[in-house]
């Protein structure tokens, strides 16, 4: 069993992929997380991310 390589991506991917889950909501988790190659996790994670830092820019 070959092990993946920790990859990072860009915060302007973090916010498309979580702006997707957000806002069109035609596709559930798994099908953006197959779309985009992430852990649906991980999506939940950076959407998380995405609303908290909202708030922060109406401050």
């Amino acid at each position: 069993m070959t092990r993946r390589i920790r990859r990072n991506h860009a915060p302007n991917f973090k916010a498309k992929v979580a702006l997707a889950s957000i806002i069109k909501g035609e596709k559930t988790l798994s099908e953006l997380a197959v779309q985009y190659d992430v852990h649906p996790n991980q999506i939940t994670d950076w959407k998380k991310q995405l609303l908290e830092g909202a708030a922060n820019g109406f401050g």
